[in-house]
C-alpha cells in the first residue's frame, strides 16, 4: 500500500471513488469541467488529491487544501473528501491518508487539520476519533442549484 499525490491519469479512479462517497456523478456533460478542476488541484503546491495505491489499483483518496483564515496567522489544512472503496476498508488506507495529510499540514505550518464527514458515516467517525480528532461542530449547507 502506497500513499502518493494523484496524477493526471488518476482522474477516472478518483472521480469513481468520489461517486462512491455520494458526490455527484461525472457525466459526459460535466467531464471536461471536472477534469479542469482536478488538474488545477494537482498544481496546488503540497496539496490537492492524495491517493492510496495497492497492487496497482487506487483504493482510496482524499482531497487536501490549505485555507487562509482571517483570525490566524497560518492556514488550516482541510479535507473535504476522504473515501476508501468498500472492499478495501479496515486495511489502514484511511489512516495512511490522514497521516500523510497531517504531515503535509505540519510542513506547511498549519494550525489545524479539519475534515468534513456526513452523519451517516459512523464507522469513519470512529477512525477519526482514534486518530485524535474531535467533533467540533455542525456543518450546514444549502444547495444553490
Amino acid at each position: 500500500m502506497r500513499v502518493r499525490r494523484a496524477e493526471p491519469g488518476d482522474f477516472g479512479s478518483v472521480t469513481a471513488l468520489l461517486e462512491e462517497l455520494g458526490r455527484a456523478k461525472v457525466t459526459a456533460q460535466t467531464r471536461e469541467a471536472a477534469r479542469q478542476v482536478f488538474e488545477a488541484q494537482l498544481e496546488e503546491p503540497g496539496a490537492g488529491p492524495l491517493v492510496v495505491e495497492d497492487a496497482g489499483e487506487l483504493i482510496a483518496c482524499c482531497s487536501l487544501h490549505f485555507r487562509p483564515r482571517l483570525n490566524r496567522p497560518t492556514p488550516d489544512a482541510w479535507i473535504p473528501d476522504l473515501i476508501v472503496t468498500a472492499q478495501a476498508r479496515r486495511r489502514g488506507a484511511a489512516r495512511a491518508l490522514l497521516e500523510e495529510a497531517e504531515s503535509r499540514a505540519l510542513e506547511r505550518g498549519c494550525w489545524a487539520l479539519t475534515l468534513e464527514s456526513g452523519y451517516a458515516r459512523a464507522e469513519a467517525h470512529v477512525l477519526y476519533e482514534a486518530f485524535g480528532m474531535t467533533n467540533q461542530g455542525y456543518y450546514f449547507g444549502k444547495a444553490l442549484n
